[in-house]
């Protein structure tokens, strides 16, 4: 029997059993065909079943009536498709992708909508100390190492342990030394579509020896729709007083910098592009904007004024706070962020160079997305001075983000 028939049969009777959501967008809500989150996003489950490593790779769709629709493919974990209506109801594809799994694969970017780790961002020439023990890492970004090394949780085939209409549930063990991180450690991310237009996204990971640990997800969002142009003119609202320099390397100074008088103010509004061409040093170093943003504490007054009420995390230790907020003009598409973790990387697509062309049939250009990705700082195993990245063995490492549009 061909492979799709029989995903496409254990899908049909795991519906039937337990009501989930099916693998390749196979309804068991009422929606109608036309609306359904596969038809919509025009994408095809065969495109993404392949087998990587013993493996089987698939692609997931969720969605809620009148709500924003999700493709998720667990090849990296990454949001493959994001579909979500402005003012008047009509759908455009806000994030950066492809029409099958090799298009993400082969992409000269290798980190399109995917769950990152184990740790976002740059360690200073790949490498850290802990427990009197150095650990030496790839340098896969000049002489750093960067989201977790040309191995890391975006190559990842992650399994998955339950999904839904709504949600999706994906598992990934990850063995003491892979990509020379000490520590076996066993993450679980959800990814969940709630009623009021959120992605919300869960993480949650334990680890049998001390290490490090810092996960994100890497969306690379247009609000106007992907692969239509620029986003230098989206606002954008940063809640956040302060923000951490880098050297020429990418890598923090150790300073958290006021923002104040600088271009990296996004207290209030801003277009994007405004001041990403400004005489500054922290710009030049980063062709462009990116840098993290040190965000306010949970229940302070927030810079901005949002909609709706901040969520919250489900568990007190960690409550969530506001990030950010992004806005498309013309289209009138919002997106504001919150996140139980203290930073916010904003990445301006600054080396997007049209080596890429997407499911649109684009090249995506120089800043035709931007990646708001909250994490813990960049570097922080050899800055003692940032919040701590370290897990215990024992304890259990929690984050959520929430996209709310």
């Amino acid at each position: 029997m061909p492979l799709s028939i029989r995903l496409l049969t254990t899908a049909l009777l795991l519906a039937a059993l337990a009501g989930c959501g099916l693998k390749g967008g196979e309804e068991s809500s009422p929606e109608t065909a036309t609306s359904s989150p596969q038809a919509m996003f025009e994408l095809d489950p065969g495109a993404f079943e392949s087998n990587i490593d013993g493996r089987q790779t698939g692609v997931w769709f969720l969605g809620r009536e009148e709500g924003i629709r999700v493709a998720v493919t667990n090849y990296g974990g990454r949001i493959a498709g994001l579909l979500v209506p402005d003012p008047s109801g009509d759908y455009a594809n806000v994030v950066l992708g492809f029409n099958s799994l090799e298009g993400f694969r082969e992409a000269s970017e290798p980190y399109f909508g995917a769950l990152i780790g184990r740790y976002a961002n740059r360690i200073d020439g790949g490498r850290f100390t802990l427990n009197g023990t150095t650990y030496e890492l790839a340098r896969n970004n000049g002489s750093n190492h960067l989201h977790g090394g040309p191995g890391g949780f975006h190559t990842v085939v992650w399994e998955v342990t339950a999904s839904s209409d709504t949600s999706l549930s994906l598992r990934h063990v990850s063995e003491d030394g892979e990509e020379g991180y000490p520590g076996r450690l066993t993450v679980e991310v959800d990814y969940r579509l709630t009623s009021a237009r959120e992605l919300r996204i869960d993480y949650r990971a334990e680890t049998d020896a001390r290490t490090v640990l810092n996960l994100t997800s890497h969306g690379f969002f247009n609000l106007g729709g992907a692969a239509t142009g620029t986003i230098n003119d989206h606002l954008l609202a940063v809640n956040a007083d302060r923000y951490a320099p880098i050297h020429s390397t990418l890598i923090p100074t150790g300073e958290l910098a006021p923002v104040e008088g600088t271009p990296f103010d996004f207290r209030r509004p801003t277009p994007i592009g405004q001041r990403v061409g400004a005489d500054h040093p922290q710009l030049a170093h980063g062709s462009g904007y990116d840098h993290n943003f040190v965000l306010r504490e949970a229940g302070a007054a927030p810079a901005f004024s949002i909609s709706g009420e901040v969520p919250t995390s489900g568990w007190e230790e960690a409550p969530m706070r506001l990030a950010a907020r992004a806005e498309d003009p013309s289209s009138g598409r919002t997106m504001t962020v919150f996140t139980t973790e203290p930073g916010l990387q904003f990445y301006g697509g600054n080396f997007l160079d049209g080596s890429d062309t997407g499911r649109e049939g684009e090249p995506y250009g120089h800043r035709t997305a931007f990646c708001l990705e909250p994490q813990h700082f960049p570097d922080s195993p050899n800055r003692p001075e940032f919040p701590s990245t370290v897990l215990e063995a024992g304890e259990v490492y929690r984050s959520a983000t929430v996209f709310r549009f």
